[in-house]
């Protein structure tokens, strides 16, 4: 990661621009077309503006159908601003859509456009729009990035009102988690709107216009961590509240009453998670909100993942379920069959079946049936008092032979104890450094909510083919018989129960020294050995990691582990 950081500067500063980590911007291709006006007043909304005018430089004569490279057939305008243009495209080589920004190569920001989309590139997370090709050919400067059809912008979810807690929770964890990483690279956005978030199909937030936008506009600013903290804020309290936090309305969304100021989005709109309503309070700090219970701001993406990291996981809403129609007999269920159907429009009530057996056989039928279950329930009381009675002669005859034999035969079930754990490990013996995050192993046996180890991320579920696993070794102080061990994961995963010999003096370091005796896979796996397990050291050995949904990685998280006997 230092390689890619140290690139991602070299390339702004052999263009002579200044570094990445103090430029970006909003993309404004990929989405509706915006007009020059709207795209002012959303600058004026957002508070920061560009510090460089376009120059004499005027945008390149294009028009649909015109190619660049002989691959990018340019279909739609959906921008022009600035002296730049902004595009949906086709990329004829790979049959995909695609979106262009286009600028003239002598336009004031065409290097540090060219800079900016080089270091985007050489991110590569796909929690951001990726970029494609960044070109200068033909006097022109071209950008080409990723279309999502099948993404919704925050701007068009918004439109149809507040999100629910868990969507909003999601959405501010996922976008949150994308910055700090971007950040720990060298880049910054410093225009995160709701044109910039996208919702995919999967439920996946992402975000475009990193770096590319920022060149594109040429804002800047002295402390890019901070303005995009405050940004993060402001799309949360949005998306709480339909509401954008300063007095000016902006992207479709009407702004605070004047005069008031920054009230909280719990005061702004009942029934808001007061969790989250705090968390952005937080995060728009810096602009002179003040959290309710008084924390401290957040004045970095990376400082507002650990506070979201703090806060009880919000669970999804329980599906509703919608009550079938009333069942409607047929005509031949009513009896009808045969008969003249009426006329249409005609409204004619069903006739009231007579309740069963109201004649005077119904009811002579009626009072036997009764005579004979009271018949029945005597004759029943009887034998069964008399079957107790037998029994009890029984038991007095052979109380002395009982008492001979020894009393109870089968012993009483030991009930299960938890077994405490003394201390833990990773266990990577198949990895080149024998390391996998060591500092966050008590984590997996602490009493914290919301706090958990994790592995290393690998590019499939089966550890990238590089090892068949990795895993966590328990030590329990003693040897111990041990009944069962709980294990919690984020995520799905496969797991294995291994336990060292018995005897083992000494904590053993080698895989073959734990013999396998259960395995499991899912969210919470209760691991039972098949047979009685006696051992001082248990090794939780993961085979298969899920998918995890805040960064899009595979990964294993292990959440807590608990022993039993």
């Amino acid at each position: 990661m230092a390689e890619r950081s140290t690139a991602a500067v070299d390339v702004a500063d052999n263009s002579g621009d200044e570094p990445l980590t103090a430029q970006a911007d909003e993309s404004t291709a990929d989405g509706a077309a915006q007009n020059r006006e709207r795209d002012t007043e959303n600058d004026e909304a957002q508070g920061s503006g560009g510090t460089e005018s376009p120059g004499k430089a005027s945008p390149p004569e294009l028009h649909s159908g015109h190619k660049l490279a002989r691959r990018y057939r340019l279909e739609e305008c959906v921008t022009r601003l600035d002296g730049f243009s902004s595009w949906r495209a086709v990329d004829e080589k790979l049959r995909r859509a695609v979106g262009v920004h286009i600028l003239p190569a002598d336009h004031s920001r065409a290097r540090s456009v060219l800079a900016a989309a080089r270091s985007s590139a050489l991110l590569g997370d796909p929690r951001f729009v990726q970029v494609l090709d960044a070109v200068e050919e033909n006097d022109l400067v071209y950008v080409v990035h990723e279309w999502l059809p099948d993404a919704t912008e925050l701007t068009a979810l918004l439109a149809a009102g507040p999100l629910e807690a868990h969507d909003a929770y999601q959405m501010v964890s996922q976008i949150a988690s994308a910055m700090a990483a971007a950040h720990r690279e060298g880049l910054a956005h410093l225009r995160l709107t709701p044109g910039t978030i996208l919702r995919s199909s999967s439920g996946q937030w992402r975000v475009r216009g990193l770096a590319v936008n920022a060149a594109l506009r040429g804002i800047t600013s002295d402390t890019p961590q901070r303005a995009d903290t405050e940004a993060i804020g402001a799309l949360l309290y949005a998306s709480l509240t339909q509401r954008w936090p300063y007095e000016n309305d902006a992207y479709g969304l009407s702004g605070l009453p004047k005069g008031v100021g920054l009230i909280a989005p719990d005061q702004v709109r009942a029934g808001v998670h007061r969790g989250l309503s705090e968390l952005a309070m937080r995060a728009l700090a810096n602009d002179g909100a003040t959290a309710s219970r008084h924390e401290s701001a957040c004045t970095t993406p990376e400082e507002l993942v650990k506070a979201i990291g703090e806060m009880p996981r919000i669970r999804p809403p329980e599906p509703v379920f919608t009550a079938p129609p009333d069942y409607q007999r047929t005509t031949y269920q009513q009896g009808s069959y045969g008969r003249q159907a009426p006329r249409p429009g005609a409204t004619q009530p069903l006739p009231t079946p007579p309740p069963p057996l109201q004649s005077r056989t119904g009811k002579a039928l009626k009072w036997a049936v009764s005579a004979l279950l009271i018949a029945a329930l005597g004759l029943g009381s009887w034998q069964l008092a008399d079957a107790l009675m037998d029994r009890s002669n029984k038991s007095e005859d052979t109380d002395q032979t009982q008492t001979t034999d020894g009393g109870n035969k089968a012993p009483a079930k030991p009930v299960s104890k938890p077994i405490a754990i003394e201390g833990a490990r990773d266990f990577d013996p198949l990895g080149e450094d024998g390391s996998e995050n060591p500092n966050d192993i008590d984590k997996i046996y602490d009493t914290a909510a919301g706090t958990y180890w994790q592995t290393s991320y690998y590019t499939s579920s089966d550890f990238g083919r590089l090892k068949s696993g990795v895993g966590v070794i328990l030590d329990l102080g003693k040897v111990q018989q041990v009944g069962k061990v709980t294990v919690t994961f984020v995520g799905d995963t496969s797991v294995e129960l291994r336990a060292a010999s018995g005897d083992t003096g000494t904590e053993p370091t080698s895989l073959d020294d734990y013999t396998k005796v259960a395995e499991g896979s899912g969210a919470s796996v209760t691991l039972k050995p098949g047979k009685t397990v006696k051992s001082r050291y248990l090794l939780v050995w993961l085979t298969d990691l899920p998918k995890q949904v805040d960064d899009g990685k595979f990964r294993g998280r292990i959440v807590d582990v608990k022993v039993s006997s």
